[in-house]
């Protein structure tokens, strides 16, 4: 079976969504397509990539978000994986979110499966699906007043030294070789 050559996705995606098509790479440990998309045209895009004849991208494998605090206005990443059945092809489509407003439209009237999807990445990310049939937590608690897979808060109290918060991502290395000077 052949896949979907990438050349061909973007092409057609950019005589679609012009500008709206903020980047596009390769992944090169598997050499998946990734096209970042501006967040307001999330559902159009997936709209065109299900009913497109060429690409029949129907499956939605996964659909989730990434918090990067050090990136301004773009904290939030939401992440949607598709695949072409018909051509074993997989993509992925990213667009980002600020952090003081992660509000995007909700893709379940296109994907059933994104319904629970989206509920979880509200629950654990704060993302507001616009839309969305019944947005609420499944899997904390209603009284939380936070989302816990943010990256706001260290994971241990700041005196200990055997847990280096570098490997969850809380604390770039440069900031720990700074702080480390400044003990010494």
């Amino acid at each position: 079976m052949e896949k979907i050559p990438h050349e061909l996705i973007v092409t057609k995606l950019k005589e679609r969504f012009g500008k709206d098509i903020l980047r596009t790479e390769e992944e090169p440990l598997y050499k998946v397509l990734v096209v970042t998309i501006n967040p307001a045209r999330i559902v159009d895009l997936l709209r065109f990539l299900y009913e497109d004849k060429d690409l029949q991208f129907q499956f939605l494998t996964s659909l989730f978000a990434v918090h990067y605090p050090e990136r301004k206005d773009e904290e939030i990443e939401m992440v949607y994986l598709v695949h072409s059945l018909w051509k074993n092809t997989r993509f992925r489509i990213k667009a980002n979110l600020p952090i003081s407003n992660p509000v995007i439209d909700s893709v379940t009237g296109l994907y059933a499966a994104a319904n629970w999807m989206e509920r979880e990445t509200y629950d654990f990310f704060g993302v507001q699906f616009k839309g969305h049939p019944d947005l609420k937590r499944i899997l904390n608690v209603d009284s939380m007043d936070y989302f816990p897979m943010r990256k706001e808060y260290p994971l241990e109290e700041g005196t200990r030294t055997d847990k280096d918060d570098t490997m969850f991502g809380r604390q770039s290395l440069v900031n720990k070789k700074e702080s480390l000077q400044a003990k010494t």
